[in-house]
């Protein structure tokens, strides 16, 4: 049986158990981190060129002959490769990813002559893929190779290179692909953002491929979807005394009012917040007419607009409420701000 432990020995214990490892600023590592693959981007794109152009119209040029884009990688930049195509894809470039490995044993049924394959390997050399490279040149199509190697076989073999050379890896052994597939998954958006430019993408267009979600909610959706209507949107003429406005609003619920001229043309809005700035210094403001203190030319927005364009004079004004008008601005309607988040299209 062991001896007892007295105190005194279980502190001598304790002296001699390692001394816990220094203190470690992960949060220093991390800017570390930031820094390095910024300085990596900034280098990929000081040698951007003119090749750039050259694989832009030939990605337009395959998307008009009714043609698509392959990407084949192996590893991270097969990760890689599969968020870039899912980038084309949901932009309305048809892309599809293809496995190094199971092309080789029939998935090189998706291939037709007239694709452009976009090839993804760091190095250049990675053996899967260059082992690939024969079966795929026996269609008609054309290559561009994503490398930092860019007299590499990869690079040999393609149309066109888009240099992804990097000064270094974040890794602290330069080992581990940090810097190169940033560098590379961003080469992928500067690609796909040029293409949807080139080909005239719209938002129209890009809401038809995200009809679930809050992009589709916001694309989808009109304004006149989403407004306030009939007893909730409060209107009243400019002739009519601030009391009078005051029941209208407390009737609609509405921290605000849609305020008309006589044809019912909108003229102006007038708020709870206008109502107490102005009862500080104004104590016979409840008989004063509408006119007198309404905020005139108030913001809107058409009841046909997507409600995507609300939400952008929501995000580039300080407002709460939204009027909406027709074509003959009458106000029809009035968007609150509360009630974006239940509709989730914010």
């Amino acid at each position: 049986m062991p001896a007892a432990q007295t105190p005194s020995t279980h502190r001598r214990l304790l002296k001699s158990e390692t001394p816990p490892p220094p203190s470690v600023n992960h949060l220093a590592k991390a800017r570390e981190v930031f820094d390095i693959e910024l300085a990596a981007l900034k280098a990929v794109r000081g040698q951007l060129d003119e090749v750039f152009n050259a694989v832009v119209e030939a990605v337009v040029a395959t998307l008009q002959r009714r043609g698509k884009i392959i990407i084949v990688g192996i590893g991270k930049s097969g990760n890689v490769g599969r968020k870039i195509a899912a980038t084309l894809t949901s932009t309305g470039s048809t892309s599809v990813v293809l496995d190094s490995v199971d092309a080789l044993h029939g998935d090189l049924g998706v291939v037709s002559d007239g694709d452009l394959i976009l090839a993804l390997s760091y190095s250049g050399e990675s053996e899967e893929l260059l082992n690939l490279l024969p079966a795929l040149k026996r269609f008609s199509v054309q290559f561009v190779a994503f490398t930092g190697n860019a007299k590499s076989t990869l690079a040999r073999h393609s149309d066109w290179v888009l240099n992804l050379k990097v000064p270094q890896e974040a890794c602290p052994f330069n080992l581990a692909p940090t810097s190169s597939t940033t560098a590379m998954l961003v080469m992928g958006d500067a690609l796909a953002m040029a293409v949807l430019q080139a080909r005239g993408f719209k938002q129209s267009d890009f809401a038809k491929y995200h009809p679930s979600g809050s992009i589709g909610r916001a694309l989808l959706l009109k304004v006149g979807d989403i407004m306030r209507t009939g007893p909730r949107n409060a209107v009243a003429r400019e002739d009519v005394t601030v009391k009078e406005a005051l029941l209208v609003m407390t009737s609609a619920r509405s921290g605000c009012l849609s305020v008309v001229n006589q044809s019912g043309k909108l003229t102006g809005i007038f708020t709870d917040g206008d109502f107490r700035r102005h009862l500080v210094v104004n104590e016979q403001l409840l008989a004063e007419p509408l006119r007198s203190v309404m905020t005139p030319r108030p913001l809107s927005v058409r009841d046909d607009a997507l409600a995507v364009e609300a939400l952008k004079v929501f995000n580039e004004h300080n407002i709460d409420d939204l009027i909406v008008v027709n074509a003959r601005r009458e106000p029809v309607g009035l968007v609150d701000l509360q009630d974006l988040p239940k509709l989730k299209i914010v």
